[in-house]
């Protein structure tokens, strides 16, 4: 059976070599490289205990240096699976995704027209470059000297010029070539007024485009007049050409990645070749549209993590913002990109010329992750001033997220927003991770100094009950949310407003925000600072007793718990916050706002408090009804004394 002509080549584009052989041998960690493709191991067709089988993942070939074996992909499961080429295609085609076509009797007729075809563009290539010769050609001659392309750069990449007048069309028939293959080959087009056909390219440079096998298959064009309305012009899409699945420099780049050279992809031809003339010369570009889902798994069988370098202006941003949309779902593990942004105005010829190679070789180093670049695009210019657009902000990010196929990717791009979102909305950014036992050292003496917030609350009259209490709360509420991790995720929002008074507990909140969605939460803390923090949280005797603690495999009683310790810890301390808001207020006159206030207060105290199973003998009740313990009400009074109320004046009701 004949395929399609392009069809093996597709095949062989989307298919990693080192998967398909993977699931037959085992790779010698110590001699493979894996980040470049290179690949050794015993080989599977004869008996061996040394790695002397090679796969050059890049390339797609395997070879064995001991049998001599060799072949692709197609080849490999033949001879592995011992079926035919057609049975080895289909298994292929299925791995891949593809569709393997039906028979083609036209196929051979086809594949023959390629190779005519080919033979065109070659011909055409070499006319181009005659041109550029030419006295026609002198300015653009000119416009290439100024870019600073000698006379040996413009040979190595065949550059050449299509004058305005007198063009390839005329020149190939004139040398026997048919009118319907120059056609054919995107080199001329049919008139639509009814006319002779006309040469596509007049008066432009012209840059020949090659697949990766070196072939020519298109050219683009820039022109010289800088009024066109097309300042760059390509090929169009023809029987050898298929610009979304095409890179410029692929065959060159791809070899340049196999030898250590960091994969980047610029945004047009003259990037790609002043980088590859500096000595970045794995160097690739789109053809002149935004890079496809092709262009894209081309790129990652050249390199495992290329480098998007594009322009420093706000076409350029919009690219690079684009590409994570569609890259996002294509994540494999290993397998992303990252963001070079180049100075605003700037381009990567720009830069190069300003600032050298060493500018560039900076920005490279300097490379952020897509991730970044996703959290940038969606908070850069925004202000995130309330409940609201908070929440819109976390909505969008999960829409993103969650195209990621990958759970295990997905899951660490889960953390990494968080990690990002309590950096942006927390006070207390989180720091460099240490060991855990530098970090316990770290921090030990603070927390000695500070066991509780009582010593700290010297200057309130209600610092020695309350306090201690609000200490004991937070450490429940801590201790479920790590002992209950799928639970605490529902609580996210009030643990970020909770305000831990206590260094370990804020050390402690710290961490659980960050690593909320964690499997084992536990875990993971115990990783940051190690033992000695977590035995010191669940010694508390509050937090030993509570039934959250008591039985941490039950998500409901986890779930009421934290309800019940927010609701009262967030009562008690808006009460404490009312009588200070009063105490500012007061101005020596009492009137019926301050005393409903404080009431009020005194109500949702009271209310939040009715779950406690302690001592009724230790509350008193208020004129109002609502309860309060004995020494609370002590100072409230002690307070209201204070601040000047003289006998037989109405007082604020506890």
């Amino acid at each position: 059976m004949s395929l399609p002509p392009g069809f093996l080549d597709e095949l062989r584009n989307r298919l990693s070599l080192g998967q398909v052989v993977g699931r037959k041998v085992m790779w010698d960690t110590r001699k493979s490289n894996q980040g470049k493709g290179d690949l050794w191991a015993p080989c599977p067709f004869h008996q061996e205990k040394t790695a002397s089988f090679h796969v050059d993942d890049q390339k797609g070939y395997y070879y064995c240096f001991g049998c001599h074996a060799k072949g692709d992909a197609i080849s490999f499961v033949r001879e592995t699976e011992n079926v035919d080429f057609m049975e080895a295609v289909k298994i292929l085609a299925s791995e891949a995704g593809m569709t393997v076509p039906e028979r083609d009797p036209q196929a051979q007729q086809k594949a023959d027209q390629r190779a005519v075809l080919t033979d065109v563009m070659e011909q055409a290539v070499k006319w181009h470059r005659l041109q550029l010769q030419t006295g026609a050609a002198s300015e653009a001659r000119d416009y290439l000297e100024r870019r600073g392309l000698s006379a040996e750069a413009q040979t190595r990449w065949e550059i050449g010029f299509a004058p305005a007048k007198g063009g390839v069309l005329a020149s190939l028939t004139g040398k026997g070539v048919k009118q319907d293959d120059v056609i054919a080959a995107g080199l001329a087009a049919e008139s639509d007024r009814g006319g002779a056909p006309y040469d596509r390219f007049r008066g432009r440079i012209m840059f020949p485009i090659r697949d990766a096998r070196g072939r020519a298959i298109g050219f683009g064009g820039r022109a010289m007049d800088p009024n066109h309305p097309a300042k760059y012009y390509n090929s169009p899409e023809t029987a050898l050409f298929d610009k979304g699945r095409s890179l410029f420099n692929h065959g060159p780049a791809r070899e340049a990645a196999g030898k250590g050279k960091p994969l980047i992809v610029a945004e047009g031809y003259m990037d790609v070749i002043a980088l590859a003339e500096a000595g970045f010369t794995a160097t690739v570009a789109p053809l002149g549209t935004a890079i496809t889902e092709d262009q894209l798994r081309l790129l990652w069988r050249i390199a495992p993590e290329p480098i998007i370098a594009l322009d420093g202006d706000t076409a350029g941003l919009r690219a690079a913002m684009r590409l994570i949309d569609i890259a996002l779902p294509l994540l494999e593990a290993g397998k992303s990109l990252r963001f070079a942004l180049m100075p605003e105005g700037q381009d990567p010829d720009d830069l190069l010329k300003t600032q050298g190679a060493g500018a560039m070789q900076k920005l490279l180093d300097q490379a952020i992750p897509m991730v970044a670049l996703l959290w940038r695009r969606e908070t850069e210019g925004k202000v995130f001033d309330s409940p609201e657009r908070k929440a819109a902000l976390d909505k969008a990010l999960r829409d993103k997220i969650k195209l990621i196929a990958d759970p295990s990717i997905r899951t660490h791009y889960g953390q990494a927003i968080k990690d990002m979102r309590w950096a942006l909305f927390s006070n207390a950014k989180p720091g460099p991770r240490k060991g855990p036992q530098r970090a316990w050292n770290g921090r030990q003496e603070a927390w000695k100094r500070d066991v509780s917030p009582v010593a700290t609350s010297k200057n309130s009259a209600l610092g020695t009950g309350a306090a201690a209490e609000d200490h004991l709360r937070e450490g429940v509420i801590l201790a479920t949310m790590i002992a209950a991790p799928a639970v605490a995720a529902e609580f996210e929002t009030a643990l970020e407003q909770l305000e831990c008074r206590d260094p370990l507990h804020q050390e402690l909140q710290n961490l659980i925000l960050r690593h909320l969605g964690a499997d084992d939460l536990r875990a993971v803390i115990l990783g940051e600072l190690g033992e000695t923090p977590l035995e010191k949280l669940m010694s508390q005797s509050h937090v030993a007793i509570s039934p959250a603690i008591r039985r941490p495999g039950d998500a409901e009683i986890a779930r009421l718990c934290l309800t019940e310790e927010f609701a009262k810890l967030m009562a008690r301390r808006g009460h404490a916050r009312e009588i200070e808001d009063a105490v500012e207020d007061l101005t020596g006159v009492v009137d019926e706002g301050l005393t409903w206030r404080l009431a009020q207060a005194s109500a949702a105290l009271d209310k939040a408090g009715r779950g406690d199973n302690e001592d009724r003998a230790e509350y008193v009740i208020g004129e109002n009804g609502a309860r309060m313990k004995k020494d609370e009400q002590n100072a409230f009074d002690q307070l209201l004394d204070q601040i000047g109320f003289a006998k037989g004046t109405e007082r604020p009701k506890s």
